[in-house]
C-alpha cells in the first residue's frame, strides 16, 4: 500500500441527530466550530439531521423528519392533486 494517502489526524468526535438529540462518538477528521462536554470531557460536535436512531429504513416507522419546512410545503404544493 502507498505511505501517506490516509490522513493522521484522527481523533473522538461527538455526533449529534438534531432530531432525537441521540449522541455517538466516533473517530472522525472532521473540521468543526462548536464542541460539547460529554462525560466530563470536551469534544468537537458535528450535528447531523438524520442518523441510523431516527431514519425510517432503520426504526421500521415511517416518521416525518422535517427541519425546515419541506414536508409542510410539499404538502401545499402537491398535498391536494388527489382531491380532485
Amino acid at each position: 500500500m502507498k505511505k501517506g494517502l490516509h490522513p493522521e489526524n484522527y481523533r473522538p468526535v461527538v455526533f449529534k441527530d438534531m432530531s432525537n438529540e441521540d449522541v455517538f462518538i466516533s473517530r472522525s477528521t472532521i473540521n468543526t466550530r462548536e464542541t460539547i462536554e460529554l462525560d466530563g470531557v470536551t469534544y468537537p460536535l458535528v450535528k447531523l439531521e438524520i442518523s441510523n436512531t431516527s431514519h425510517p429504513f432503520y426504526t421500521g416507522k415511517a416518521k416525518l423528519v422535517d427541519t425546515a419546512g419541506r414536508v409542510d410545503k410539499f404538502m401545499n404544493r402537491y398535498g391536494n392533486r388527489n382531491k380532485k
